[in-house]
């Protein structure tokens, strides 16, 4: 090449090494951008988990159209319960996934405190009293426990079994679905069964229902529709604003997701 022809090469070197330069500043924090939108990415452990939120959300417009607080139960304890629902049925652990029981602990003896729903059809099935241990409290239920001869009621949530005739007649066994708290339900023998001293007579004398050794007692002339519509595998919550209960149960302290949708944003 000419030795005339270099410096005007040198010229043309220098345009593109400059281009180069630049282009790398700007594209250096393109990539930090693009870094830090994946690390704000909401993680989804699995596809049954997703199902099972999206239930929830599902079925939480129950509690409004039902009309569930004028009837008392507390909104807490529908929340709940539909979370714990919800995660059972995805997990197959109940066989009907149309019902679900809630006995709400917040209200006192002498209101009607069981719930009954078909989450299908959004219709409220019974609604009426329901007895707590004896060393549970006296119109309230204030304490809980999962020992033997502790004649208490257990919290938590449970999967109904099968039915028997037993000491107090036609009842129905329930299995404990939650370690530490209600697992040792069957070995204490809490199931669901009729009891005269649940009923509307008592309260008017004593202000309050009779009180079991744990059990859930529901009325006599109930009790058999009751356990006919709940046995057999479907989800049965016992609820409370108790705080035990409520920092330690692992089924009601996992992660709900919300209806709205979350937008990533980097400002």
């Amino acid at each position: 090449m000419p030795k005339s022809n270099y410096p005007r090469l040198k010229f043309l070197i220098f345009p593109l090494l400059l281009l180069v330069v630049i282009s790398f500043i700007f594209a250096a924090p393109s990539r930090a951008l693009n870094n830090q939108k994946a690390d704000i990415a909401i993680p989804v452990k699995d596809s049954a988990s997703v199902d099972t939120r999206k239930s929830v959300n599902r079925y939480s417009y129950l509690y409004q159209q039902m009309s569930l607080d004028s009837l008392g139960l507390s909104q807490e304890a529908f929340d709940y319960g539909v979370q714990g629902f919800s995660d059972l049925v995805a997990a197959g652990a109940v066989k009907n996934s149309n019902i679900l029981t809630i006995v709400d602990f917040s209200l006192p003896s002498s209101k009607k405190r069981l719930f009954i729903i078909d989450v299908a059809t959004g219709k409220l099935l019974f609604n009426t009293f329901v007895s707590h241990g004896r060393n549970s409290g006296k119109d309230m239920a204030t304490e809980f426990s999962n020992e033997l001869n502790s004649f208490k009621s257990s919290l938590g949530f449970y999967v109904t079994g099968n039915t028997y005739s037993g000491e107090h007649g036609y009842s129905l066994r329930l299995q404990g679905q939650e370690a530490g708290i209600n697992d040792n339900a069957y070995n204490r023998s809490i199931v669901m069964h009729a009891a005269n001293y649940v009923n509307e007579k008592v309260i008017k004398v004593k202000g309050f229902i009779g009180r079991s050794l744990g059990c859930p007692a529901v009325p006599p002339s109930l009790h058999k529709a009751i356990i006919n519509t709940i046995k057999d595998g479907t989800c049965l919550f016992m609820y409370s604003p108790d705080k035990f209960y409520i920092s330690h149960s692992k089924m009601i302290n996992q992660p709900v997701l919300q209806d709205t949708v979350i937008q990533d944003t980097v400002g």
